[in-house]
């Protein structure tokens, strides 16, 4: 007999089993209603693109993450890291038919070989959303919005979306001489968080080529704290001559004042100057979304606006801006804060097989639930009842309907509240009112 194959999987991928599955379904689904509602329309791009249409993108780091390799015609190929570098080939590729501004979201699996960490997996998925073909500063406005309601539409309350824009940061970066340094300065300006202040600034001196003095210099204006206006006030005084800290700054009293007149919740936009985030492709308003009960977990919707990326692909000036859910992460975070309902199956009713030559009426009433929008499951085996109801209240069904000879010869089935363990009688003409009284509830 031959050995067995130890059934593992590889560091820094999971199984998704239907405890965790139903409840990830549902988050993109309410992912989809909230970028439908806003005008965005679905897209899907091969998660395996040529190495050069993925490398050079989103600077050095991010290219030691991407998987490469050569497939069966020799040719180079990568796995897609994120989803934003296809749609800037995807949108240079077929604008021409699409039109400008096209909105888009695109729900799937991208693939990074880093280190892995608490919710941070090397195989996950990303929820996008992204407008291109405007540098519109309405785009940027909307982006902060969706966000904030897809955030709420999940279920959150206590969230924060920490905001900055890179022409501020990189007219700061002018100010302090650091022209042409910036986009090693602000790789490392974005792990603040993951390494220590004292290892950034190292990491600035070797990286980006800074004295240790512009990197502190640096260092004390990312850790700027006080209110929106306090911040920007501090920033036009200190350095309002520069042009890009003029007009970022600019940007963001903008979106933060939109906020305002469409009633976002103060505090929930909060201006945070450490915010750079990573990729070298970012050229403007940049944002990150944190839990504020589980900030360890970090950000869990991050984007910005990217001018420059699809002109790689194209003559075609095609500036975007957008963000990604990052959905197993939060996944993650919601389990670790146990927000994930003890659900394993989809169907809230069992149909209790009672007597097997009666197949043909469970499955009949069963079909009559559906038919009423309300999912159920036969038992696919004529066992004790006490059985099937304890493989019932195991997987989360909330209701059970029962029949025996009994209730067949009386036109009658019996309803189990799984949850309150009560059995009521009804007649069949009122099974679907007695099980939705049921399933609504909860």
């Amino acid at each position: 007999m031959a050995d067995f194959i130890e059934p593992r999987t590889l560091k820094g991928f999971r199984d998704y089993p239907p405890e965790l599955m139903i409840p990830r379904e549902a988050l993109l689904e309410k992912a989809r209603r909230v970028y439908r509602s806003y005008g965005f329309a679905p897209i899907d791009t091969p998660a395996l693109e040529y190495a050069e249409i993925l490398l050079g993108k989103g600077g050095e780091e991010s290219d030691r993450l991407v998987y490469r390799f050569r497939d069966h015609g020799d040719r180079d190929v990568a796995l897609r890291f994120d989803l934003t570098v296809p749609f800037a080939r995807f949108a240079a590729q077929h604008i021409g038919k699409l039109g400008t501004p096209f909105k888009r979201y695109h729900m799937g699996p991208v693939w990074r070989g880093e280190n892995t960490a608490q919710g941070r997996y090397r195989e996950f998925w990303q929820c996008d959303f992204d407008t291109i073909g405007t540098t519109s500063n309405a785009s940027d406005i909307e982006t902060a919005l969706v966000i904030h309601d897809l955030m709420v539409a999940l279920g959150f309350e206590r969230f924060e979306v920490r905001l900055n824009n890179r022409l501020l940061l990189n007219g700061v970066l002018e100010e302090l001489c650091a022209t042409g340094k910036s986009a090693a300065c602000l790789r490392a300006l974005d792990k603040l968080g993951k390494l220590t202040a004292d290892e950034v600034c190292g990491e600035m001196v070797r990286e980006a080529a800074v004295t240790e003095h512009q990197a502190r210099r640096i260092l004390d204006i990312a850790a700027m704290r006080g209110t929106n206006d306090d911040i920007l006030q501090r920033v036009r005084r200190d350095y309002g001559g520069n042009a890009k800290v003029a007009e970022g700054t600019a940007r963001l009293t903008e979106l933060l004042d939109v906020a305002r007149v469409v009633g976002i919740p103060e505090g929930r936009l909060r201006l945070d100057l450490s915010i750079a985030r990573g990729l070298d492709y970012y050229t403007g308003t940049v944002y990150e979304t944190f839990l504020l009960d589980r900030t360890n977990f970090g950000s869990v919707c991050s984007g910005g606006r990217y001018d420059n990326l699809a002109s790689l692909y194209t003559k075609q000036l095609l500036p975007g801006v957008g963000a990604s859910l990052g959905l197993d992460r939060l996944l993650a975070a919601m389990e670790d804060m146990g927000l994930l309902p003890k659900v394993a199956t989809p169907a809230p009713v069992l149909v209790v097989q009672f007597v097997a030559e009666r197949l043909g009426d469970y499955q009949r009433v069963a079909r009559l639930l559906r038919a009423e929008g309300v999912g159920a499951e036969v038992y696919p085996e004529a066992k004790k009842v006490g059985q099937q109801l304890k493989y019932a209240e195991g997987r989360g069904f909330r209701a059970a309907l029962i029949a025996g000879p009994d209730e067949f010869a009386n036109g009658t089935w019996k309803v189990k509240d799984l949850a309150k363990r009560e059995e009521t009688t009804v007649p069949q003409s009122e099974v679907v009112t007695a099980v939705r009284s049921i399933v609504d509830r909860q």
